[in-house]
């Protein structure tokens, strides 16, 4: 039993000296101890489940900043890459299931740590292809890789060793501090991806000097291998705590008689609590399937949950989409290198989403909005956000000058029939494959498709210092001046960088709008749903959004992307590769067309929700909402949907929100 200080006052007023007993020492230093146990145990618990989350952020955004590398690598159109994109969140359903199950009977430390090598076998199972698959060929003119001997690029004489046997002999050549470091793993995401995008795709396989492209070529593919190495190393280390952590932690002595426990800390519970009969759980069990049904009557037949169900999907579409493929664009629409596409998205759009879901929640807090005044919120956030995606419109680059592509041979605008366009008078004379994307800058500042396309006669010097002489088809150009080229596509006008400057502001003002609005929406969803009922309407709605999001947005995006393409490449066993060309403007208007309706669908079911509310909701309601407290989602349950509505604002969460932008 422990002395409080006003018995320590009467026994020394009176002068009595009496027998201490040392077991209340014992049990003080005991619950000391215990405290410092308890706490030590979920710091190391919490900062190790930090550093997990920071691994699975990385790999994932990691995952989107390569998208455009394996493209080129392997030759495959956007929307096989889309496919595999999706095929992460399948990765997600097929595994969600079993561990929801296990995860409350087994070891959950445990759980968590074999989760992690799973995970990073994964990442390294991803980079395995680089190694089987033999080096990066790229098409390139035989006299640029590794001779200075003059070589005419225009084959007039069939008996000339043609460039596709020449390319052949190359190939023997070799939710706290935890949500916040979910939102910091993107930007080392994408910052990795950045660097690794620098790095030639074979480095430390092959002489980099005899490499004759640069970042700035289309044909060029960076490490990107060796960020899931990387990352597949963070993941082995995130892991390995969770191995030595016991399988309950002990909860705190003044927290044991506590009658209300969230359901983050449904982890920290008593041993005892283990030793149940194997009756009360098959009754428990038994109960609980009877209720299914029912449950899911009941969550269906609330039309504030189907309706945000509704625009959550439509809207989270919208920006997996967007956000999957704007490295893509970026680089397509503005002509930037994808390691600087990387490190702007990393450096600038994901704070900004960063501090738009913060300012969300403080703005939730300050002014204690209530479910009317979130719903209100959400939907302006969405409405602002994608009003200002619109003037993305005016903000676009005009198709580089690609003769036989985008412009003929005489200079005229535009081209019609590509394919045959590429050839003209000017290298008739010449046995040329149409195939073929080894582009070449002409001193007109008109980029040729090839320096045999372009006519060139002879060429002098090796690798990036090759220059092209008597180029036919450049001399014919209007403002041609010369008949000289070099290797490399011309850069775009002079006005696109200014403009990409503008889709920078632009860009990151409405990622920060339309993320304000996430932490309201997520309330909403929570505060008009009953208490028993939330945890399966979480469930639902992160299954929903994964299943009717995640997967398809990346597939249709890309399919749509595809229909966009001026010049494909050609794979060495015959078949459709990569696209090496894209229409600009036509880019534009379906990459920012397809974002924009989506989300103008999803602003019209948030303004369903808002009428559903505004129609449940009494004057009263929407009184107290003004006066700072509590609003309500429907006036028979508004004290069960409004409790603990503070924890809920400090631990928002929606399904993959560290990468969406």
């Amino acid at each position: 039993m422990e002395i409080s200080s006003k018995e320590h006052t009467h026994f020394f007023s009176n002068n009595t000296i009496m027998p201490v007993d040392r077991s209340s020492f014992k049990s003080e230093s005991s619950a000391s101890k215990e405290k410092q146990s308890c706490c030590g145990g979920i710091k190391i618990f919490l900062g190790a489940l930090s550093f997990v989350y920071f691994a699975k952020a990385l790999s994932g955004s990691y995952l989107k900043s390569t998208i455009t590398q394996i493209e080129r690598r392997f030759d495959i159109p956007s929307s096989l890459v889309g496919v595999i994109d999706g095929s992460f969140e399948i990765g997600n359903l097929l595994i969600i299931i079993l561990v929801s199950y296990f995860g409350a009977k087994l070891h959950r430390p445990r759980i968590i740590g074999a989760g992690c090598l799973i995970m990073s076998a994964g990442t390294f199972l991803i980079a395995m292809p680089q190694f089987f698959m033999g080096r990066y060929r790229y098409e390139r003119f035989p006299s640029t890789i590794n001779s200075t001997v003059s070589l005419s690029p225009c084959l007039q004489d069939k008996s000339q060793t043609p460039l596709s046997a020449l390319e052949k002999s190359q190939t023997k050549i070799n939710a706290g501090c935890v949500q916040t470091v979910a939102i910091i793993g993107p930007i080392f995401g994408f910052l990795l991806g950045s660097l690794c995008a620098k790095l030639y795709v074979d480095i430390g396989f092959v002489d980099l000097d005899s490499v004759t492209i640069s970042p700035k070529d289309v044909e060029w593919v960076g490490a990107w291998w060796l960020g899931y190495l990387i990352a597949g190393v963070i993941s082995i280390l995130a892991g390995i705590p969770f191995w030595f952590l016991p399988k309950h932690l002990p909860k705190p002595e003044s927290r044991k008689d506590s009658s209300t426990s969230s359901e983050h800390s449904k982890f920290i519970i008593e041993e005892n609590k283990d030793q149940r009969t194997s009756y009360w759980q098959q009754a428990k069990l038994a109960e609980m399937a009877k209720e299914f049904f029912p449950s899911l009557k009941n969550l269906f037949g609330n039309p504030v949950y189907i309706l945000y169900l509704c625009a959550s999907i439509i809207q989270f579409n919208s920006l997996i989409g967007m956000v999957t493929y704007k490295p893509k664009y970026i680089e397509q629409q503005y002509g930037q290198t994808s390691s600087k596409t990387n490190f702007v998205i990393g450096l600038i759009n994901i704070p900004a989403v960063a501090f738009g879901i913060f300012s969300g929640g403080l703005i939730m807090k300050k002014f204690g909005l209530g479910v009317l005044g979130a719903a209100k919120l959400s939907l302006g956030s969405s409405f602002f956000g994608y009003l200002l995606l619109l003037s993305l419109f005016a903000m676009g680059c005009e198709n580089s000058d690609v003769a036989g592509l985008t412009v003929s041979y005489h200079g005229a605008k535009p081209m019609t029939d590509y394919k045959e366009a590429l050839f003209s008078e000017c290298n008739s004379g010449c046995s040329c494959s149409k195939n073929d994307w080894d582009p070449i800058c002409g001193e007109n500042g008109v980029t040729y498709v090839s320096a045999c396309l372009a006519g060139c006669q002879a060429s002098n010097g090796s690798g990036k210092n090759t220059v092209f002489f008597n180029c036919s088809c450049v001399g014919t150009f209007e403002s041609s001046q010369s008949s000289s080229a070099v290797v490399g596509p011309c850069q775009k006008g002079n006005d696109c960088p200014k403009m990409f400057l503008y889709f920078l502001v632009i860009s990151v003002i409405t990622s920060y709008t339309l993320s304000v609005g996430g932490t309201p929406g997520y309330i909403l969803l929570l505060r008009c749903i009953k208490p028993h009922l939330k945890s399966f309407a979480l469930g639902i709605y992160t299954l929903a959004i994964r299943v009717l999001a995640g997967i398809p947005a990346p597939v249709y995006f890309g399919v749509a992307i595809d229909t966009t393409c001026l010049k494909w490449g050609s794979k060495r066993c015959g078949g459709r590769g990569a696209c090496r060309l894209y229409d600009s403007s036509a880019l534009r208007y379906v990459y920012l067309g397809l974002t924009l309706v989506l989300g103008t669908v999803s602003i019209f079911f948030s303004v369903a929700v808002l009428w559903v509310l505004r129609k449940r909701s009494s004057p009263q309601d929407e009184t107290l909402s003004a006066s700072g407290e509590r609003g309500t989602c429907g006036t028979k349950s508004r004290k069960d949907n409004f409790a603990n509505s503070d924890r809920l604002i400090q631990s928002t969460y929606w399904p993959e929100k560290e990468t969406r932008l």
